[in-house]
């Protein structure tokens, strides 16, 4: 619970006030958890969480969120000292407010939506898109000709140029993959990278130009690629729905330009079935920090089309969170999964990985590797591996992280006394 914290301080707080002397009125049920903890003055602080989120709210003074009162609150619930009862009447009235604000929210959302889907729009961006695609081919032909050579100089005005035409031409995934290369020429064996990404981009392009003969779900992860984008509410409305119970195996936020990426990795306990949940956050504005890593939450998600399906809304929870320590599999079950997903989408530049029984070892360039118990082993890419180092201390862990052409890039790990430690 201490990983919602907003810093440390916080944290450290909490454990101050998570003592059940310091409560009156606490109660919980499969939805809730609420109490009063008296503070400096004289009227104790009204605290509530909603734990199908979470989400909470308290009375105090404070300006950080969640407070150390709310945290305080779940660790008592968490370590079961919060009896269920009847939820009291200010409890009750802040979760309706929260109902009728997200179904409010969600009916604007879907007239919005129902507004921009106008059939002369649509068709003037595929021309646009199309008009873009062509421009990228030619200026990949014109790499290629010119030679590979003068990449390795070249300014970064040549792939942002290029890239904001795509954005032009509303393009914008493909714009991303175009400004990510030019990180290319700056690392070793930066040639053979290089090319094997101007291969994937015109495959890219022609898998586009005949969009229409691939089979429903290929077509979707191509069109995702290339730019397109599927509404929340479609997806909530027909997207592929797959109940379970589902392990936060894993969180990863990435910054680029004036946008914060949170992606948020789970694992279903009974469908081994991975999913990704993505967030977005402008400057000024926060990310979604309702799936916790080390936790397992009882969801269906709705999964965006595409193939292999991966990204997924939370489209309903079924009671609240509880902790969970993924079930992982060895190496070679892993590379196995990943061979049957890249068949499928040859684009693929992540997928994760859950690996059991881990030890921390050596390759033989002297980089870090993990090993399975048959000497499997995967190439680790960490910046700093000392964390991870004293959590192991040479003993087997189960592991997260993102598996990428560049290694394995580790997100959590549990072991049998530490618990959970995010990486």
């Amino acid at each position: 619970m201490l990983g919602l914290a907003p810093d440390a301080p916080s944290a450290k707080a909490a454990g101050g006030v998570a003592k059940p002397g310091k409560w009156a009125g606490t109660g919980c049920d499969d939805e809730a958890v609420w109490g009063e903890c008296q503070g400096s003055g004289k009227s104790a602080y009204r605290t509530c969480a909603d734990l199908t989120e979470p989400a909470f709210r308290c009375s105090c003074p404070s300006r950080k969120f969640p407070c150390k009162h709310a945290l305080g609150l779940l660790l008592l619930w968490a370590d079961g000292a919060v009896d269920t009862g009847p939820r009291p009447g200010w409890t009750a009235e802040w979760m309706e407010e929260r109902r009728e604000r997200a179904g409010k929210a969600a009916q604007r959302k879907a007239a919005t939506a129902a507004k921009t889907r106008d059939p002369k729009t649509v068709e003037r961006r595929e021309r646009r898109v199309e008009d873009g695609l062509a421009e990228l081919d030619q200026w990949l032909r014109d790499q290629v000709a010119h030679g590979l050579a003068q990449a390795e100089k070249a300014p970064y005005r040549m792939w942002d140029d290029a890239a904001r035409r795509l954005v032009d031409a509303q393009a914008g995934s493909l714009a991303g993959q175009v400004r990510g290369l030019a990180a290319i020429p700056r690392q070793p064996g930066w040639p053979d990278r290089l090319l094997e990404e101007y291969a994937l981009l015109r495959l890219l392009m022609r898998a586009y130009a005949r969009r229409d003969e691939l089979p429903e779900g290929l077509r979707d992860t191509v069109r995702s690629r290339v730019g397109f984008t599927v509404p929340q509410e479609e997806v909530l409305a027909g997207g592929e729905r797959v109940r379970d119970r589902w392990w936060v195996t894993g969180v990863r936020d990435t910054a680029q330009e004036l946008l914060t990426t949170r992606r948020v990795w789970l694992l279903g306990r009974r469908t081994r079935r991975p999913a990704l949940v993505l967030s977005f956050a402008a400057p000024g504005t926060s990310l979604d920090s309702s799936l916790i890593v080390g936790t397992e939450i009882d969801a269906e998600l709705a999964f965006y089309p595409g193939t292999p399906p991966l990204r997924a809304l939370v489209a309903e929870r079924h009671g609240a969170v509880a902790p969970g320590r993924p079930a992982g599999t060895s190496v070679q079950g892993f590379l196995d999964e990943h061979a049957a997903a890249l068949a499928r989408d040859p684009w693929l530049d992540r997928w994760p990985a859950t690996l059991e029984n881990v030890r921390l070892a050596r390759a033989a360039g002297g980089d870090l590797a993990v090993v399975d118990g048959a000497g499997d082993a995967l190439p680790l890419r960490l910046g700093d591996p000392w964390r991870l180092l004293a959590l192991s201390g040479g003993g087997p862990v189960t592991m997260a992280g993102e598996w990428s052409p560049r290694g394995l890039g580790p997100l959590a790990a549990w072991h049998d006394d530490e618990g959970t430690v995010i990486l």
